[in-house]
């Protein structure tokens, strides 16, 4: 009997749902990921044009961040205070300010 290269069903239909979203998100935004900025490590994640629905302040330029246009969000990887107290400190850039910090 040939083998099958299809994937199998994760028992567990829960679990699936999560992955599925993850990879939703991963594939809308590009995923996060880690950066190291004088000497300490953010986690950095895009947010694209069709997600960028208010306007933000950037804390590079201190110019307004349009809706509907793309840039990126950044806030501590390594914190003291845990992963909520970072996310919760999380600031929206203009790429180009980002890049350049």
């Amino acid at each position: 009997m040939p083998r099958s290269n299809r994937p199998r069903r994760p028992r567990d239909r829960s679990q699936a749902r999560d992955d599925e979203s993850a990879d939703m998100s991963r594939a809308l935004f590009g995923g996060p990921r880690v950066e190291t900025r004088h000497g300490r490590d953010y986690t950095v994640q895009a947010v694209s044009a069709a997600a960028a629905v208010k306007e933000y302040v950037c804390p590079g330029c201190s110019l307004t961040i349009a809706p509907s246009t793309p840039h990126v969000v950044a806030w501590r990887a390594d914190g003291l205070f845990g992963e909520a107290h970072d996310l919760a400190g999380r600031r929206h850039w203009h790429t180009h300010c980002w890049r350049i910090s």
